[in-house]
């Protein structure tokens, strides 16, 4: 069965249920229907938040289809449950854009689901279109304030680098001429589209503590300059109430299920190869509050979502994970080992053992950060014995113990060993939270900290606009920023086409986007995009709808 077709197999308990398992009562729900609904914010209570466990999910890196990091995810917390811990999964809310573009729906997949899951692969509760009409409404005011004559800030149309987002893959948008039609249609000047969950107000979202804190985070966006090369922010357009206004509900965090009838927590989408990566510290903290383990995803590898979630979103919450899960798969370290996507399904020990460097690499940045790792391999129908036995033989002369997690076809019974080897890693840990670097530290010592260190880079190279944006960036006196690198999810490198552990490379920074109100710059590194594309063939090709309503092609 397809993973739509087993999610149609579960009768769905009443969120009422979901809500009673963490203790709240049916009268703090704010419905959507029987099966969702938002949480109010005054769950949160920060000395229950210190006590209870935080297990980060990450990754190697993985194949274009990735490696069932979600899955995983909501398998664990359902074997967590199984074993007597409460237990609360939190994740990013899936874009349309991967849902109609290569990977198709990200709820998770077999007997390790969240639903009802074509309401959250869909439009859901309606968070990513807030964040598309908040960040929109500052795009509009911003034209509208250029041929004001009341009002004028004096905008300089050359030097504006706010662009507009939409919630879909659509690469004809990434550059793109606006104000034209006369008088009538503004003043011409180029612009652009981000994918929406690209967006400064997705990261403002994801890392508010509050709605004051939004809607103060909302007037810090860095806008551009006047013509007397004077910065413009968010605020000097009046733009951040109205903004907050759009995402008053958007702020609040999605309660839904897991197939197993476990409650789940969904809130916020940024991707980890072009944003931050990590759901909201709102709903990471409700979901702390309300349950004695929580079990989190950050997006690809430990080089991304990982790195970003303990150093950026940990150090602006004051979050401290207490363990890592590690998903590795037989058919990413065989495509590490040199095999291309079309050869992986036959078994090939050579190939694997030739792509645990890569699965290494990754293992080795789990210890800069102090906190005890488990490799859960996420295992196939074609993967082997002998394949699986060699990657335990390496994980364990690292010290890293590795567990078959078989949550696809069993759900939480196939992730109990898991569990139980999550929780002995958090009651024997010794070690201590620590970031990789400090966020007074000077911005091109801390990109080159995170370049050579987790990437394996020798260095850092810097085009001539990257380096003037570090002189913009010193001006505003953002050197105290946080640092959220923009880079491919496929290589621990900027080239794509390096798979395993490259090493004798450096990194290229091209250009620094700046997100003040998110508190972090973006360094764009090789040749990624923050509108992406549609593949060839896209998922939407495969996804209808028939005359009684009925979805079918999300997978």
């Amino acid at each position: 069965m397809t993973d739509l077709d087993i999610a149609r197999t579960i009768k769905l308990k009443h969120i009422n249920d979901m809500a009673a398992q963490l203790g709240i009562p049916a009268d703090d729900l704010q419905l959507y229907g029987k099966y969702k609904a938002k949480l109010p914010l005054h769950f949160i209570n920060n000395e229950r938040v210190r006590q209870a466990k935080l297990v980060l999910v990450s990754a190697l890196s993985p194949t274009p289809a990735g490696e069932g990091k979600t899955t995983v995810s909501i398998g664990l917390s359902q074997g967590l449950n199984r074993i007597g811990k409460k237990t609360c999964v939190v994740l990013r809310e899936p874009s349309l854009g991967p849902v109609f573009g290569i990977k198709g729906g990200a709820t998770g997949g077999g007997y390790s689901q969240v639903l009802p899951m074509e309401d959250i692969n869909l439009h859901f509760t309606g968070d990513i279109s807030a964040v598309e009409k908040a960040h929109n409404l500052l795009s509009a005011l911003i034209d509208n304030n250029l041929q004001s004559r009341k009002h004028s800030l004096h905008l300089d149309p050359r030097n504006i680098f706010w662009k507009r987002v939409m919630d879909m893959n659509d690469r004809s948008l990434r550059n793109i001429i606006v104000g034209l039609g006369g008088g009538g249609g503004g003043i011409p000047r180029e612009s652009g589209f981000d994918i929406a969950v690209a967006s400064e107000v997705m990261a403002i979202l994801c890392l508010s503590n509050d709605l004051s804190d939004l809607k103060e985070r909302l007037g810090k966006i860095f806008i551009g300059f006047t013509l007397d090369w004077q910065p413009v922010f968010a605020r000097d357009l009046k733009a951040q109430g109205a903004m907050a206004a759009l995402l008053k509900d958007a702020i609040l965090p999605n309660l839904v299920q897991t197939l197993e009838g476990y409650p789940a927590l969904i809130h916020g989408g940024p991707f980890a190869n072009i944003a931050q990566g990590t759901n909201t510290v709102i709903a990471t903290k409700t979901a702390l509050s309300l349950a004695d383990y929580v079990v989190t995803e950050a997006g690809f590898g430990s080089d991304l979502g990982a790195e970003k979630f303990m150093d950026i979103k940990c150090q602006s919450a004051g979050l401290a994970p207490n363990a890592i899960v590690l998903v590795a798969t037989i058919r990413a370290l065989k495509y590490h080992g040199g095999l291309d996507l079309k050869s992986l399904t036959p078994p090939n020990p050579d190939a694997v053992r030739k792509g645990l460097a890569n699965l290494e690499k990754h293992l080795e940045n789990s210890r800069l950060f102090g906190i005890p790792a488990v490799v859960a391999i996420n295992r196939f129908t074609t993967d082997t014995d002998e394949e699986i036995a060699i990657v335990k033989k390496r994980c364990a002369e690292m010290g890293f113990q590795a567990v078959v997690a078989e949550v696809w076809a069993k759900g939480g019974a196939g992730a109990e060993d898991l569990a139980h080897a999550v929780t002995n890693a958090v009651d024997s840990s010794t070690g201590q939270f620590k970031p990789l670097y400090d966020w007074s530290w000077p911005m091109e010592k801390k990109i080159e900290t995170i370049a050579t260190q987790i990437y394996g880079a020798d260095g850092v190279e810097y085009s001539a606009q990257a380096k003037t944006h570090l002189k913009r960036i010193t001006k505003l006196g953002l050197d105290g920023a946080a640092v959220c690198i923009a880079k491919t999810q496929k290589s621990l490198s900027d080239d794509p086409s390096k798979i395993g552990r490259p090493t004798g490379f450096t990194i290229t920074v091209r250009e620094i986007e700046i997100a003040a109100g998110a508190g972090f710059v973006v360094p764009i590194t090789g040749e990624i995009m923050r509108m992406p594309g549609l593949p060839d063939t896209p998922a939407a090709e495969s996804i209808d709808i028939d005359a009684e309503g009925n979805i079918s092609g999300l997978f």
